[in-house]
């Protein structure tokens, strides 16, 4: 028959580098989710009645499906449809129109 074949056989041996204790790590650079948590920080705190005023809006049916569109995009389309959707709510993510939690729906982290 012949061996019996290993892992390494198939992917090379990668032997990391001892870090030495003296070493400084140099700093990255800051990454696009904490410079978006900056600017959501600089803005005026969102209160708890306007995120559950944004909560009953995804939850309404009346204005259509919020899956795989943002919540001014829902705002828009039943506008755009007659449906006639709070003023309210499209004043607040205007207002907050930075801030990811506010700006995508319930379901936004649920895959379709």
């Amino acid at each position: 028959m012949g061996r019996k074949r290993l892992i390494t056989d198939s992917f090379q041996v990668v032997k990391k580098k001892k870090r030495d204790s003296k070493e400084v790590k140099a700093q990255s650079p800051p990454c696009d989710a904490e410079i978006v948590q900056a600017k959501t920080l600089l803005q005026e705190p969102v209160q708890p009645d306007q995120v559950e005023m944004l909560k009953q809006f995804d939850l309404s049916w009346e204005f259509g499906p919020c899956t795989g569109i943002t919540r001014l995009q829902r705002w828009e389309r039943a506008e755009l449809l007659g449906l006639s959707p709070p003023t309210t709510v499209r004043e607040l993510l205007l207002k907050h129109k930075g801030n990811p939690t506010l700006l995508h729906s319930l379901w936004h982290e649920y895959s379709l």
